[in-house]
């Protein structure tokens, strides 16, 4: 039973080490929100990267065939879309919509929680 005290010792301090390095803590908590900030989302800088390079492949101004003559491209083009719900519908992925981007996996999290965030604060051209 002596001999196996060291090995027990090793290993204890070996899972406390990988518990203290890798655990969650409220500074990587907030370095990740940090990350996707939807306090304040503006049109032009938050939302338009991602329809560009989500959305415009298929609903944009000049290349939109197979698009069902949806187009995205320009604040006033998506604006009908956001006040009918179907821009929030398709990119979360709700039951009764299609999911948007067609075909794909659903937008990264932070990409969705963006749109929606715009959306909820008024879907202002800004």
């Amino acid at each position: 039973m002596k001999r196996f005290l060291p090995l027990v010792i090793l290993l204890l301090i070996c899972a406390f080490l990988v518990v203290s390095f890798t655990g969650c803590s409220k500074e990587s908590e907030d370095k990740l929100a940090a990350l996707c900030d939807t306090t304040a989302v503006k049109y032009s800088t938050g939302v338009v990267p991602i329809l560009q390079n989500n959305c415009y492949p298929c609903h944009g101004a000049s290349s939109n065939s197979g698009s069902g003559g949806i187009i995205l491209e320009g604040y006033n083009n998506i604006k009908v879309y956001v006040n009918q719900g179907y821009v929030v519908g398709n990119v979360t992925h709700a039951p009764g919509f299609v999911g948007m981007p067609y075909g794909l996996p659903k937008l990264p999290d932070c990409e969705v929680n963006t749109i929606v965030a715009w959306v909820h604060q008024g879907a202002l051209n800004n």
